[in-house]
């Protein structure tokens, strides 16, 4: 097994991309081989010894791409060790984030087999310039304020923690 790391994502607006660069560039600064693509061009988890995922909540849902890797991948993320980081709230109110903490466990119990070694809620980014169908036909979500709650401390933070997980054998938490 090679010692490259997959870091795959889901995105509408690209908010998630650019975490997921943001964790490839700490995991590269850490000494590993890293690739980063979006989840629905990943055909196979051959030759890497660990995956990242990130994904963002959609009104409570993890984003379709997400949900179809999930189902697709399965055999093989039961093999590797796997770190999952979504983004969800798009303000800084504790009860947002509580929420977005309580939909990414509600979503991921329909996955019972999924047991990432690593897990995290980091805030996104909204602007309601770029809302597509049908979110942009709702008027409070086309009245909201652009934000971006991103905490890129916080993203490095936990992405340079992952190294040493993928360190670990398979199993061991």
């Amino acid at each position: 097994m090679s010692d490259a790391i997959l870091v795959t994502y889901s995105t509408k607006y690209g908010s998630t991309e650019e975490v997921s660069q943001a964790v490839a560039s700490m995991l590269r600064d850490g000494g590993f081989s890293v690739d980063v693509q979006p989840m629905n061009k990943v055909r196979s988890l051959d030759g890497y010894k660990a995956v990242v995922l990130g994904t963002a909540l959609y009104v409570g849902r993890l984003h379709g791409d997400s949900r179809r890797f999930l189902v697709a991948q399965r055999a093989a993320l039961a093999k590797l060790p796997v770190a999952l980081f979504a983004l969800g709230p798009v303000h800084s109110e504790a009860k947002e984030w509580l929420g977005a903490r309580e939909q990414l466990a509600k979503e991921l119990a329909r996955f019972p087999w999924f047991t990432p070694v690593a897990q995290e809620v980091f805030g996104g980014r909204f602007d309601p310039a770029k809302l597509g169908f049908p979110f942009n036909l709702i008027p409070p979500m086309r009245k909201m304020p652009v934000s971006d709650v991103r905490d890129w401390t916080a993203i490095r933070a936990w992405a340079s923690g992952l190294g040493q997980l993928t360190r670990e054998p398979v199993g061991v938490v």
